[in-house]
């Protein structure tokens, strides 16, 4: 008997039907990315001249992930949603219900891959763009014309996984290299998919295989699990505009400034180990430096509550320079040993500390869907767009069944 390939297990598993609550939590979710791409629209990504297929989605790709406001789940440390709308999108989708079962599918196939990668993997690799491009893949063969078999979907998946890749890199220089990681898996995977569906075939074994993506890229890769609730629901939303590594930090500042009244004098902050791998930056430069900076975020609270997305731009980040030098960070081996299935953090000032186990728009504390409405809408109007568009969003992804009308929305935001 045949060996069966992880991608066989993982395209069987996907085959389960999409309830109705999913495709709500779906809509959710749509709407969340809608969001992202309207508040990027005048962004310095925003504005370059990039080549596309001519689909609004793949503008949209590029312009998902600017604000670092997309949704993340936490125990792949990954954020679908910006790959797997922009692959659907980047082609003609015409029925709804399809549409949300293929996001929902492909969220599945972006966290399933995702949650196998070990320390070693996410040490060096992106793994939004190593996984996303096989959720890219899935997500793009179900909303086709031609509705995929098991075959096409495991031809799908070996090609996409045969050009996986992102390299961290980019952490360190300012680029938009990271715009470019999603804007490739959504390009590519649905390039995958359309490839498939024509009956190309792509390798069976491309996670497990002698020379896959697991032998070139983990030491120890996790079993793949297939549970029985779609793994959209796991996914988070991000309240504040800047990393999800600073976000527990941002969460205990609030409270802890709430319970004092102020965060005067110094300011310790311990936490995980990737936290401070991706966000100890004392003295940030550039924007992005800003949004991945625990010391700017913590900062932020302080001297003006609540953040906002202007908190993270050029004025701000020089008005914070002697708050930001209040702020300490280190390791907490409690909160790393929760990591990455809870992201935590202890903040410490005038001698109270604030510990929280989970942040905010977690399952745990999940935003409420007028909190996602709300976020949707103050995005929207970051990217300087009228208040009728954020009402033409909302209606459209919570209650519409048309997606020619979010495609042609999208036209008119990105053109």
């Amino acid at each position: 008997m045949t060996q069966e390939s992880l991608t066989e297990k993982l395209a069987t598993h996907l085959m389960r039907p999409v309830d109705e609550a999913t495709q709500q939590r779906a809509r959710l979710h749509l709407l969340d990315w809608l969001g992202c791409v309207a508040g990027a629209r005048t962004s310095g990504v925003g504005s370059l001249p990039i080549e596309t297929s001519g689909v609004p989605g793949s503008r949209g790709s590029w312009l998902g992930n600017v604000l670092e406001m997309d949704d993340i789940h936490r125990s792949s440390i990954l954020h679908p949603g910006p790959v797997v709308w922009g692959s659907i999108f980047g082609q003609s989708v015409t029925d709804f219900d399809d549409m949300l079962t293929a996001a929902t599918r492909g969220y599945e196939t972006v966290i399933a891959i995702g949650s196998t990668f070990d320390d070693r993997h996410y040490s060096n690799w992106h793994n939004t763009s190593t996984a996303g491009i096989f959720g890219a893949a899935v997500a793009a063969c179900f909303s086709s014309q031609q509705k995929p078999s098991l075959e096409n979907l495991v031809n799908a998946m070996g090609l996409a996984g045969s050009v996986s890749g992102g390299l961290w890199q980019m952490r360190h220089e300012d680029t938009v290299a990271k715009q470019w990681h999603i804007s490739h898996a959504a390009e590519t995977g649905r390039r995958a998919a359309r490839a498939a569906l024509e009956d190309a075939t792509g390798p069976r074994f491309i996670l497990e295989g002698p020379q896959g993506l697991y032998a070139a890229t983990c030491e120890n890769p996790k079993p793949m699990i297939f549970p029985d609730q779609w793994r959209i629901h796991e996914v988070s939303f991000k309240p504040w505009g800047a990393c999800r590594h600073a976000h527990p930090a941002i969460d205990a500042a609030l409270e802890l400034k709430a319970k004092l009244g102020s965060l005067d004098g110094d300011i310790q902050v311990g936490t995980y180990a990737d936290a401070i791998k991706f966000c100890d930056r004392p003295d940030p430069k550039t924007v992005f430096d800003a949004k991945f900076s625990l010391q700017h975020a913590v900062a932020v609270v302080a001297e003006r509550g609540v953040p906002q997305l202007a908190d993270f731009e050029p004025e701000a980040i020089a008005s914070l320079t002697d708050v930001r030098a209040r702020v300490s960070v280190s390791e907490a081996g409690g909160i790393t040993k929760r990591y990455p299935e809870h992201y935590g953090a202890r903040l410490t000032c005038g001698g109270a500390h604030v510990e929280l186990v989970d942040t905010l728009g977690d399952p745990e504390r999940p935003m409420p869907k007028e909190g996602i409405i709300d976020k949707a809408r103050a995005l929207i109007t970051w990217g300087e767009l009228p208040s009728r568009e954020a009402d033409r969003a909302v209606d459209l992804a919570l209650n519409g069944d048309d997606p020619t009308a979010i495609s042609k929305m999208l036209t008119g935001w990105l053109s």
